[in-house]
């Protein structure tokens, strides 16, 4: 391949030409005729066995020349932008200039645009890390003590709030059986207010066994409009109340769900690790900032196949995440009265925020110079590997280079930015008062 031109044709749009030299395209050719000699018919010669030459002499010189172009094109564009040292972005348009001494080729390309950027030294992003109060501990305390409660079946006494009741009703509306009105072995947590406004609190201080009636009206914003604002009688049946009884707040439960010793041990670790994610929290919120103010800085002349490409991305990145629970897109977007361009528009202004923060980075990394060395190369490479499960040759083969290189240099203009950012709230001055202490 030769590159013969380069040239700006409008914003963000080169045309560039190209030349398969005519042994390559020779060599092209000859593959197209032992790929499809087999499928060619030609009086006097059995299936696949009709030489070159014949088959042209019938069906033209140019009978191969399609499947030859598909077959060398890939390649030599490919060299050809990167002898060019063009960034492409969507397909290109590409047409045979001329055939002769080889095939010559034109293409437009898109590319990403090339620009300067100023202000991201110094973007103001105030770190704000929430302190751990003692309240926060409790909370934290309370959710294992539930999670780790024991089931208790109550047979002494009468279901009392809190208490979850197993069931059976079957409710009528003006002496008629309601649609869905019937259930039997239904479990209830009393006071969770899973059932219509009124239900919960009738069954408190029922005993195991008793029937009765309990009267209730539906809400006039009701689901089922047939039933909205209704009056509605439901005959129970309380067959079985259970509780759940919370381990008491000690050593010993220190001991059961965790590696300590005593309540307070297991307190300070508590304390640590939640003082631990308050401050990941302000970390990805001084992130967040500075990603804003990244893509602020980022002019307007973005080329739209770049938001469509990320769109579609993101649209494949959603299917794949459906399908690891179990669904597909087509079910999720019928489960959620969409179509797939309302799903488009939904991601959309998240696509162009990654395309803007993206282009931002790697204008950065250039503008800074910033390199990625081999052995960190090498060290992703083995990260992906050990991630993945696959033989870190494989991800080699799967994953260019000079893709990793990019990625990685994405990474490092985010900490560069993120080192020179500041942080730190400016001091308050002391009021008088303080002065004089």
């Amino acid at each position: 391949m030769s590159l013969s031109k380069k040239e700006l044709t409008e914003k963000n749009q080169y045309e560039i030409e190209f030349t398969v030299d005519a042994a390559a395209f020779a060599a092209a050719v000859d593959r197209a005729y032992k790929k499809n000699v087999k499928k060619i018919k030609i009086d006097g010669f059995r299936p696949g066995k009709a030489p070159r030459h014949i088959i042209e002499r019938v069906y033209g010189k140019e009978v191969f020349y399609d499947d030859a172009i598909n077959d060398v094109l890939p390649d030599a564009y490919e060299a050809a932008v990167k002898e060019a040292e063009l960034d492409p972005v969507g397909q290109p348009e590409i047409e045979v200039v001329s055939m002769g001494d080889g095939i010559t080729f034109k293409a437009k390309v898109g590319v990403k645009p090339v620009f300067e950027l100023t202000g991201y030294i110094g973007i103001k992003a105030e770190r704000k890390v929430k302190r751990v109060l003692k309240k926060d501990i409790d909370e934290e305390l309370e959710r294992v003590r539930k999670r780790n409660a024991r089931t208790i079946e109550i047979t002494d006494r009468a279901a009392a709030d809190g208490d979850t009741v197993n069931i059976d009703y079957a409710g009528t509306v003006d002496g008629v059986a309601s649609d869905g009105g019937t259930a039997q072995g239904q479990t209830l947590k009393l006071g969770s207010g899973q059932f219509i406004p009124g239900f919960e609190e009738q069954i408190v201080g029922k005993e195991i066994g008793a029937e009765f009636d309990v009267n209730v009206t539906f809400p006039t914003e009701y689901h089922a409009e047939e039933l909205a604002g209704k009056a509605a009688v439901f005959h129970c049946k309380l067959n079985g109340i259970t509780t759940e009884e919370l381990p008491a707040l000690d050593d010993e439960f220190a001991k059961d769900i965790s590696e300590f010793d005593t309540l307070e041990e297991y307190k300070a670790d508590v304390k640590a690790k939640l003082q631990e994610k308050n401050a990941k929290a302000a970390d990805d919120e001084v992130e967040q900032k500075i990603c804003e103010a990244l893509i602020a800085l980022v002019p307007d002349e973005i080329p739209e196949v770049m938001y469509v490409q990320e769109t579609e991305n993101f649209v494949r990145d959603q299917d794949n995440r459906l399908r690891m629970n179990g669904l597909d897109l087509k079910t999720y977007l019928q489960y959620m009265h969409m179509t797939l361009d309302d799903l488009r528009k939904q991601l959309r202004p998240q696509a162009e925020k990654q395309v803007k923060l993206r282009l931002a980075l790697e204008t950065i990394a250039r503008q800074e110079k910033l390199t990625v060395a081999d052995e960190d190369i090498e060290a992703e490479y083995t990260r992906i590997s050990e991630a993945y499960n696959v033989p870190v040759d494989q991800v080699k083969s799967m994953v260019a280079r000079e893709d990793i290189e990019k990625d990685m240099l994405v990474k490092a203009a985010m900490e560069f930015v993120k080192s020179k950012a500041i942080t730190k709230a400016p001091a308050k001055a002391k009021t008088a008062e303080a002065q004089e202490q």
